[in-house]
């Protein structure tokens, strides 16, 4: 059996079972035999592929953590020697660079294989607005492949790649993987650099990733994440470490009566299932209001975001409207009618709505809905693009605007051969935590990995909390990620195990004359302080211990209460060491302050 997903394939090439030439030729073999023009708009020269390929050779293969993995890009990212088109011929344009996540990809060892189509300007969840032709669903054909990232979909689904990127700023990476029977992860926000990525609604967007597995996902994801200096709206978010199924966990679930199939008794059958083999898993249902929700996704396409899309074809439109689709066209255009005082009546009301859908999060380990209410044909939406395309978005086009994460998994397949799929939901950073739910449901439900006969493969174990003699400790100022000294947790071994906050029980001072400079955190009386940012890292015994030695007064090691009221041993300070001191707390964490108190001073 060819090997297939991701990991597999890594695997295969560590092992001398395949080499990454080979694997890059089945590749274009595969997409030359399934023989789907509208799948990708470009693909690189196969002997330019090769030689990177073998370039490989030179490198260490335990270093590269997609070691010769063939991988799609959707045709609104930069790949620098292809054109970017976003669907619109007279729009492309030759880059002068790779985009930051496909050179992160590169030099994890992914070797690119082509653009794929999409919905023009990444405007739509149906895949049909492309002059590049429509993909056919490999799950049914008479469907839609999904949009806007088509081709990235229907190519991991078809088997020609394992992975593929795509771009998601209303549902453009999920809606599509529940179509093609496949994995879809939708980053935080700002955890993946959009850096040469063509705009949609800039300050929502995010590269996505489609997958066969979620365990391939997170691999991708973590070779992609970071902050990058040449996108403003990155984020220095740290990406916490998948782990073990909990045996209790919380599921969030809609109240009865406010799920929306649009008649379709088939999808509603299915999540009921859906729901069932979650309690069967051991989840504690909680039900949910999503009306906030519901409110949240009106205002994307009915407020001012529509502008966002504007602002990027705007020229295009003033000078060859004809060379833009007409349904996208028409959906741009209106963006250009909305005012300054509109614009500000939706982010206030946007932000109350952050707040209420916080508080409702905070109930639960993660919201579970379906991807979308139901399934089109193509047929269909020619015949109503608008109206049906905002249907699919129903559970969708709410997430970037609060500033959530999600990951879309297969379910099941109905009886009439239409894949259903059902989509975890948290605060943004809780990637890991989703995906540590979400790869037992999906490898429980048995199905076929895409559209191929094939099995999905065992779960790799993971650690479940802390291991064997494992120690936490909490961190607060210069061993944070990317922080001076975090250096010092990695060279004994340290990992990291989640980002969190304490309990609004302290206070943060920036401590005088010390290098690098380092923060100081005070215990104050319950309730009456800051909850402040910090990570916890796991360390062995013999590894805490000799870390704990080496701490130099007037910081010590202390219980530190979490904002769950768990406690682990973390960083404080001796009081009398912040007389004096500046009072940092409002900043939220030491990270904060680097980067906007020191810069305002």
């Amino acid at each position: 059996m060819v090997t297939e997903t991701a990991a597999a394939i890594v695997a295969a090439h560590r092992a001398g079972a395949m080499s990454p030439a080979q694997t890059v030729a089945r590749a274009f073999q595969r997409i030359r035999d399934y023989n789907d023009p509208a799948i990708f708009i470009s693909l690189r020269d196969e002997t330019d592929a090769l030689a990177e390929a073998k370039a490989l050779a030179q490198k260490d293969p335990a270093q590269l953590p997609l070691y010769g993995v063939p991988v799609a890009i959707k045709d609104n990212i930069d790949v620098l020697g292809l054109p970017t088109t976003a669907g619109c011929p007279a729009f492309a344009y030759a880059p002068s660079f790779d985009a930051t996540a496909v050179a992160k990809l590169r030099a994890a060892g992914a070797i690119v294989i082509g653009k794929t189509n999409l919905d023009q300007f990444a405007t739509g969840l149906v895949g049909v607005r492309s002059p590049y032709g429509i993909p056919v669903n490999p799950m049914r054909g008479d469907l839609i492949p999904g949009g806007s990232s088509s081709g990235s979909a229907v190519a991991v689904s078809a088997g020609l790649v394992p992975l593929a990127l795509g771009t998601d700023t209303a549902g453009s990476g999920r809606v599509p993987a529940m179509l093609n029977n496949i994995v879809g992860l939708k980053p935080s926000l700002g955890l993946i650099s959009t850096a040469g990525v063509v705009p949609a609604c800039r300050t929502l967007d995010c590269v996505s990733i489609f997958s066969l597995t979620v365990d391939d996902a997170m691999t991708a994801l973590a070779a992609m994440a970071g902050p990058d200096p040449a996108d403003p709206f990155s984020r220095d978010r740290p990406l916490k470490a998948m782990h073990g199924f909990p045996q209790v966990f919380r599921l969030g679930v809609p109240r009865p009566g406010q799920l929306i199939f649009f008649g379709d008794k088939g999808a509603e059958k299915a999540w009921e299932d859906a729901v069932a083999r979650w309690s069967a898993l051991g989840a504690a249902l909680v039900e949910c209001d999503l009306e906030p929700f519901y409110e949240t996704a009106r205002l994307l396409y009915e407020g001012p975001w529509v502008a966002e899309r504007y602002l990027v074809i705007r020229n295009l439109l003033a000078s060859a409207p004809e060379a833009i689709h007409p349904v996208t066209r028409e959906i741009t255009a209106a963006g250009s009618r909305l005012t300054a005082a509109e614009t500000f009546a939706a982010l206030y009301r946007l932000q109350t709505l952050r707040r209420i859908a916080a508080r409702a999060l905070t109930g639960f380990d993660a919201l579970m809905l379906p991807t979308a209410p139901t399934a089109y044909s193509t047929a269909q939406v020619l015949a109503n693009p608008i109206e049906l395309n905002s249907r699919l978005g129903t559970y969708t086009n709410f997430v970037n605007l609060l500033d959530l994460c999600g990951l879309a998994l297969p379910s099941s397949i109905r009886p009439d051969e239409i894949p259903f799929g059902v989509t975890l939901l948290a605060p943004a950073g809780h990637d890991a935590q989703l995906a540590s739910l979400g790869r037992v449901f999906h490898a429980d439900t048995g199905l076929a990995m895409g559209s191929r006969p094939l099995p999905l493969p065992p779960l790799a174990p993971l650690p479940t909390g802390l291991s064997g003699d494992e120690i936490a400790i909490a961190v607060v100022g210069a061993h944070l990620s990317g922080m001076a000294l975090n250096g010092e947790l990695k060279a004994l071994g340290g990992r990291l195990v989640e980002a969190t906050t304490t309990a609004p029980d302290y206070t943060l001072y920036a401590l005088q004359g010390t290098t690098p400079p380092k923060p100081g955190m005070l215990r104050v009386r319950q309730g009456t302080g800051s909850a402040i940012q910090l990570e916890v890292w796991a360390l062995s015994a013999a590894a805490f211990g000799r870390f704990v030695a080496g701490i130099p007064p007037p910081l010590s090691v202390g219980t530190v209460r979490l904002a769950d009221g768990s406690a682990v041993k973390g960083f404080l300070v001796e009081a009398a060491a912040v007389e004096g001191a500046r009072d940092i707390s409002v900043f939220g964490g030491w990270r904060a302050f680097m980067a906007q108190g020191a810069a305002a001073e």
